[in-house]
């Protein structure tokens, strides 16, 4: 990565994360306190100090640009309930200190003085940000705001998003057959960046099995809905069970029935009809479940996953030595393969995205919504902790893994080795699902 390209990362991380509070009020930056989300205030501020903190101050020797910047944005540190009451700067105040640290990143960049230390923890922040402003978007869904209102190469966001519905696509049914054979899962040494749950690649043993060419859909999830399975306690494991009904959950969470015998689902702050063949998202791993045994389906485990995205078949039978970064290839994402960046402000029909097709067939395995596997969050073999000690290690073991992204995911985070992570309550980020068989 060149000079120039690492600079507009930088400027284009910032930039994303004003646009998506900058019509908020200053109520809305605070908002109120949920387990589930962080007050818009402190985690603009936090993105920031974080780049401050492994960029400026860990790789660079600086000295702090707040005295206080540890006793106000330090995750790992603050309660999170406490972070709705600390002492935080004002809006103005903020942007001038997230405005101040990503000059400071952009000065060392364009002087030629980052090291291989420093350049990895630029990349580390851009990526952290990354994440950050995905969970912005799902913040504003959470609580009912205006959907983001940001251009894209020009074009107003949401004028891409009315485009984008426009071209209907409609269902992409049946399944992909994967021969079973070893694969090597994990990343592969020479990735410019990859993060600790991913390394390192090692070989496993995948028996033969069928994958969804797509993602569950709406009206597929609403059927689900109809048969009454959300009342049905045969359905569900037992620990789902129990989150259902403590959750009082009859339907997805942004679902509602209209009077008509229609559903509809919340849009940020509106109202639209379902649209049926958009995949199913914002449903948790217990909810998937039930839909999978419902379906006589299960979830895939992430060594398939990853099998039917970034492997082929080889001509005598079985798996091919080889293994893609995409779905496609490896050639970065484009608009054509795969609904990233927000540029649909939504998702799109899942017959949509041909050209990001798999080998085997599978469609937008990368963009549109994240995926549930049936797998815990774990360590690969001979894992090591990186720097940053807390993001994989402290959620081994409490969290399911999700792979793919979403319409809200940055297509430079992504590849087919991505590990995301959620405990199975959580249904507020942007997840869906695919099911598979044994064959």
């Amino acid at each position: 990565m060149n000079t120039g390209e690492l600079v507009a990362w930088v400027r284009d991380a910032r930039e994303r994360t004003i646009e998506l509070v900058a019509d908020l009020t200053d109520e809305q930056l605070m908002g109120p306190k949920l387990a589930v989300i962080n007050p818009f205030l402190w985690e603009i501020g936090h993105v920031a100090w974080f780049q401050e903190k492994w960029v400026l101050r860990g790789a660079a020797g600086q000295r702090p640009l707040r005295a206080d910047g540890d006793s106000l944005y330090d995750s790992a540190a603050i309660p999170h309930d406490t972070r709705w009451d600390l002492p935080l700067p004002s809006r103005e105040g903020t942007l001038a200190y997230m405005r101040a640290v990503r000059d400071r990143v952009i000065g060392r960049i364009e002087q030629g003085k980052p090291g291989d230390k420093e350049l990895y923890f630029i990349r580390l922040s851009v990526f952290h940000e990354d994440m950050h402003t995905e969970a912005f978007t799902y913040t504003r869904q959470t609580l009912a705001y205006p959907s983001p209102t940001f251009s894209i190469n020009g074009e107003r966001a949401w004028q891409a998003h009315v485009t984008r519905a426009a071209q209907r696509g409609g269902p992409f049914p049946g399944d992909a057959e994967i021969p079973g054979g070893r694969f090597l899962l994990g990343a592969l040494p020479g990735e410019p960046f990859v993060f600790d749950n991913e390394k390192w690649a090692h070989p496993i043993d995948v028996k033969p099995f069928a994958i969804a060419r797509a993602a569950v859909t709406q009206a597929e999830f609403a059927a689900f809905v109809e048969d009454q399975g959300y009342q049905r306690r045969e359905l569900w494991s037992k620990e789902g069970w129990r989150w259902r009904e403590s959750a009082a959950a009859e339907h997805p969470v942004y679902w509602k029935r209209e009077g008509s015998g229609r559903w509809l689902r919340r849009d940020f702050n509106c109202w639209v009809a379902l649209e049926p063949h958009r995949p199913v998202l914002h449903v948790n791993w217990w909810e998937a479940e039930a839909y999978c045994r419902w379906a006589g389906r299960r979830l895939p485990n992430e060594a398939e996953w990853e099998v039917a995205a970034s492997a082929e078949p080889a001509a005598g039978g079985g798996l091919a030595q080889v293994k893609h970064r995409f779905p496609w290839g490896d050639d970065p994402p484009t608009p054509d393969r795969a609904n990233l960046g927000w540029r649909a402000l939504g998702t799109v029909d899942v017959s949509k995205c041909a050209e990001g097709d798999s080998a085997f067939g599978c469609r937008q395995m990368i963009g549109n919504v994240w995926e549930w596997t049936s797998s815990d969050f774990g360590p690969y073999p001979g894992f090591v902790i990186d720097p940053y000690k807390e993001y994989s290690q402290p959620w081994f073991g409490t969290h399911k893994v999700l792979r793919g992204g979403a319409w809200t995911t940055q297509p430079r985070l992504l590849r087919n080795t991505w590990r995301n992570f959620y405990p199975p309550h959580r249904r507020d980020v942007w997840a869906g699902f695919r099911t598979c068989r044994s064959i």
